[in-house]
């Protein structure tokens, strides 16, 4: 099968070059098509004609979404929303990435898939939007939620404490809960996605829930860091970006795409960290 990738360069474009060995892949960044412009969308799928188009291109500043929603809604909707119209027109699938941060946080157990969607965040609700495009404008899709994504490429949660360990002292937050994935392992849970043809929506993040706190501090166990971690409250850290405070990610789809514990995601990273600092 020939795969149109779309932002190949960011951490999830690149463990997907990886984890689809046995496909004729075409990993496209953003220089090379800008999803916010259909001219430039329906260009690319015609030159490469691609069985299927993978979208891991996003605007993740959640923070920065706030104050530039339309940047936000440009890269997470109207982008999603041109792949949609194009491979609709085409016969073509279309694997959408998502978030949770479509859900408001205040569930008390894991959210699934037919859980009702209340994003808080002008980043949450421009990511609901291009759910919603991409369900309405092409029936073969695949639309993926995922959470607390991290790996050695690229700017995210782990690189960042691993970075602030040089400090005296670390203070992370402890009353929000989600499911950390590491980006390796979704890769090829995409994978093994993509050769059932059954199109949905799918939760698929790293095994568990766990707060900020404990990640961190689960990151730091492995990596040998003897750094102090405190936990504070999210009213302590204020941020511009309201946060779900629980959105723990399962699955009840058929068939059920299920990653590792967000645990052993942890201790993969800490090893690639390891590794790369010992060569």
């Amino acid at each position: 099968m020939r795969i149109l990738v779309t932002g190949a360069a960011g951490q999830l474009g690149t463990a997907l070059q990886a984890s689809l060995p046995a496909h004729e892949l075409v990993a496209l960044g953003h220089g090379q098509i800008d999803i916010t412009r259909l001219a430039a969308v329906r260009d690319a799928i015609d030159a490469y004609r691609p069985d299927l188009v993978i979208n891991a291109a996003a605007f993740n500043d959640v923070d920065g979404a706030e104050a530039h929603p339309e940047d936000a809604y440009a890269g997470n909707a109207l982008g999603p929303r041109n792949l949609a119209v194009a491979t609709a027109a085409r016969g073509i699938a279309l694997l959408h990435v998502s978030t949770d941060y479509v859900f408001d946080g205040t569930a008390t157990r894991p959210y699934t898939e037919f859980d009702s969607t209340n994003p808080r965040s002008a980043y949450g609700r421009s990511k609901l939007a291009g759910e919603e495009a991409v369900r309405a404008l092409n029936q073969r899709h695949y639309i993926v939620r995922s959470a607390w994504l991290f790996s050695t490429v690229g700017r995210n949660f782990a690189k960042t404490m691993c970075g602030l360990a040089e400090r005296p002292e670390v203070r992370v937050v402890s009353d929000q809960y989600g499911s950390p994935t590491y980006v390796p392992h979704l890769a090829d849970g995409l994978a093994r996605l993509i050769e059932t043809e059954a199109y949905g929506t799918y939760h698929i993040a790293g095994k568990g829930g766990t707060s900020w706190f404990e990640l961190t501090r689960t990151l730091y166990r492995h990596l040998g860091i003897t750094t102090p971690v405190h936990p504070v409250s999210t009213a302590e850290f204020p941020r511009p970006a309201e946060r779900p405070r629980y959105a723990v990610l399962t699955t009840v789809q058929d068939p059920a795409i299920l990653l590792p514990p967000w645990e052993e995601g942890v201790a993969a990273f800490a090893r690639a960290v390891q590794s790369s600092a010992a060569s």
